[in-house]
């Protein structure tokens, strides 16, 4: 017995050690990668035969947008393709885990594209950091518009895929955007219940509170005539904030809910970028605390598969949306057995279960 706890401790050890290998190679992606991808795996050049990447740039309500295509081995733009739009987390960016899914689901043969939200990485907007609701859901009718007319693709086969906070405005844009045939979220976080309720309702007494913050941090905003990061700067930090611009290692430590501590781990060590930030302006608060992603949510009537994690301390927030969602066609609860919120971002076991159960309800679906 003794023998066989050893082993399994050895086991145990070498995989934690792996992962963390993993997880340190990607910390240095946007170094080295010349697409500035930090996840494993990623491409680092095209090569004929082989998921390609393709950087591109479009304008949608006059902001430009930033994203990449993925298109599969061997891709015909005479062809037609189902295609995926990924919507990447709040406070995540397509260089991290939606490059990561949208790569994955190349190789599974569908096109898809990873946009930088706008006013978020390097997508356009001012201010910076600017998280609302309406520009968010705005984005993935954007990323619509844009794939369905990419070489290749057919138009009647598009799906949407939302991760964490992308996952909450995928189930809006659903709602109206009849063009996505197929709907899937993974870790879903709900931005709107969670900025007002805050997590796991743990602030429920002092929602007036932050609402005045919130209006005040507009006023303070508008009053500075300043809008640009830049301009904020020279005027002594005109612009509230809302967020984390940084944290030690210690202050990790102490975080005790495994969404933010695990978060602060994925966004600021093993998988930073340098265009991906926790901050948000403050009066985004104003839009997002009068903001819910199940308002409504009875409008989905595509098929529906939402994946979580079993021990994810957010799956209250997709239990909650996939009971409401009383209309959505074959829909499908999956749990990933074992796996935290941020761990379904990037842990290569949990990845591969959540693509390998999507390209079955992609395909099944488009």
């Amino acid at each position: 017995m003794k023998k066989l706890s050893s082993t399994i401790a050895l086991i145990t050890s070498l995989i934690a050690t792996d992962n963390l290998a993993n997880a340190q190679s990607d910390q240095k992606g946007h170094q080295s990668n010349p697409y500035t991808l930090v996840y494993h795996g990623a491409i680092t050049k095209n090569e004929k035969g082989k998921v390609n990447i393709h950087p591109v740039k479009y304008k949608l309500n006059g902001i430009e947008i930033a994203a990449n295509i993925y298109t599969p081995a061997n891709y015909d733009s005479s062809m037609k393709y189902p295609a995926i739009a990924v919507a990447h987390p709040n406070g995540g960016i397509k260089e991290q885990t939606a490059g990561l899914y949208a790569q994955r689901l190349a190789e599974a043969g569908f096109i898809t594209i990873a946009a930088d939200a706008a006013y978020q990485g390097a997508s356009g907007g001012e201010p910076r950091h600017t998280d609302k609701p309406f520009f968010r859901v705005e984005d993935i009718h954007g990323m619509a518009d844009f794939i369905s007319q990419y070489p290749g693709v057919d138009a009647n086969r598009l799906g949407i895929f939302g991760i964490c906070g992308g996952g909450g405005y995928t189930l809006k844009a659903a709602q109206s955007d009849k063009r996505f045939k197929a709907v899937a979220t993974l870790s879903m976080f709900n931005s709107g219940e969670v900025r007002r309720n805050g997590f796991q309702n743990s602030q429920l007494n002092t929602i007036q509170e932050r609402l005045k913050q919130a209006a005040n941090a507009r006023e303070q905003e508008k009053a500075s005539g300043r809008p640009t990061e830049s301009a904020q700067e020279e005027a002594g930090g005109k612009i509230p904030f809302s967020g984390v611009a940084s944290i030690t290692d210690e202050e990790i430590a102490k975080t005790s809910t495994d969404l933010y501590r695990e978060g602060y781990e994925y966004y600021y060590r093993t998988h930073a970028h340098p265009n991906s930030t926790f901050l948000y302006t403050t009066s985004s608060l104003m839009d997002l605390m009068t903001w819910d992603a199940t308002d409504q949510i009875e409008l989905i009537t595509q098929p529906l598969l939402m994946i979580a994690g079993s021990k994810a301390d957010t799956k209250y927030m997709t239990d909650e949306a996939f009971s409401k969602a009383i209309n959505a066609r074959n829909k499908e609860l999956f749990l990933i057995e074992g796996a935290t919120h941020i761990q379904t971002y990037w842990k290569p076991e949990f990845v591969s279960q959540t693509v390998n159960k999507l390209v079955i309800f992609y395909k099944t679906n488009l």
